[in-house]
């Protein structure tokens, strides 16, 4: 069976979106499915998987997906072996101007799931769009000062080191080789970090990247005392993203998901020790995924050593650790870890 190509377009800024991907139909000879089509529909993404195979002549289609959708359903929708299609890159559409603010927004989408409504963070969703493209195109730049300008394609870079990187300069991206996505691709800034293979084409002095490893469980009030009363407020530099995993005293035997855009920061549950995912029951596997805490950092401005520090005192000290469980589960924890993750 002939596969139909799919080409998505996402981004937050809808008439820059919706530009780009109409021209990268008309270059391609591509059948488009635009976000107003799509934003219409229960799920967009199940809808845009329907109408995606009416490209039977092209063998091609631009897919614009409305600025609320999952990243990683979209992939996973657009690679699954059991349908005709292979998904052969994603361009990001980006405004310049505005994406050091987007990061850093606190307020959240409205969901509708067949599970019911949920928050969709406005900040996390503007990260992962970045992070999965294989394409990021730059609007709206020109009016940036050369330096701002250099600082915004840095943070870019780092977050999705893989992606090309366009400024744009006729509303659509430049054809590029075809990236074919796969269900295990590992493209986040952040997953390079982690496993030691990162290398972003484009720095600047002002953007920074490290990993921050700490064997020691966290003390969940401290922990927070940090977020909310110390790095939200920039004391150590614009922390704009961190994620990766992390271990509280008051839940000693839950691996949990660490992630944080800007101003918003969850804690997912994804493995009990044992191996069974935490919430729902269900077999995840043996292999331990971590002992302490393990977080890739990515900011602007960044002062690593007073972070790391900062970040150090908030686990256990020594008298802590020596009391053991007992003491730990009398610590008052503010993290709620909801079945599914806030996003």
């Amino acid at each position: 069976m002939e596969l139909i190509d799919v080409f998505a377009v996402v981004g937050s800024c809808g008439p820059e979106r919706g530009i780009a991907a109409r021209r990268l139909a008309e270059e391609t000879g591509a059948m488009l499915v635009p976000a107003p089509r799509l934003a219409m529909a229960p799920d967009p993404v199940d809808e845009a998987a329907a109408l995606v195979p009416w490209a039977y002549r092209e063998r091609r289609a631009v897919v614009e997906p409305p600025a609320f959708i999952s990243m990683t359903d979209l992939i996973g929708t657009f690679v699954d072996e059991d349908r005709s299609t292979r998904l052969v890159g994603i361009t990001c559409v980006v405004d310049a101007g505005h994406i050091i603010d987007d990061l850093r927004r606190d307020d959240y989408f409205v969901r509708r799931t067949p599970a019911g409504e949920e928050g969709c963070s406005r900040a996390l969703i503007a990260a992962e769009q970045i992070e999965f493209a294989s394409t990021v195109l730059l609007v709206n730049w020109q009016p940036l000062s050369t330096p701002n300008l250099s600082a915004v394609m840095a943070v870019v870079s780092h977050l999705s080191p893989h992606a090309v990187l366009q400024l744009d300069r006729s509303g659509s991206a430049r054809p590029v080789e075809p990236t074919v996505y796969t269900a295990g691709q590992e493209r986040p800034g952040w997953v390079g970090i982690l496993n030691d293979d990162y290398h972003p084409h484009i720095t600047d002095p002002r953007v920074s990247a490290f990993r921050y490893e700490q064997l020691r469980l966290m003390h969940p009030e401290r922990l927070s005392r940090l977020l909310d009363q110390r790095i939200a407020r920039g004391e150590f530099g614009t922390v704009l993203r961190s994620a990766g995993f992390c271990r509280l005293a008051s839940r000693p035997h839950l691996t949990a998901n660490w992630e944080h855009v800007g101003q918003m920061f969850s804690l997912h549950p994804l493995q009990a020790d044992g191996g069974d995912v935490a919430g729902d029951g269900e077999p995840g596997g043996s292999e331990m995924l971590g002992l302490g805490q393990d977080i890739a950092l990515i900011g602007l401005d960044l002062d690593r050593e007073r972070l790391t520090a900062a970040l150090d005192a908030a686990a256990l000290t020594d008298a802590e650790f020596a009391a053991g469980p007992t003491l730990w589960a009398s610590f008052a924890d503010p993290f709620p870890i909801p079945r599914t993750s806030m996003r």
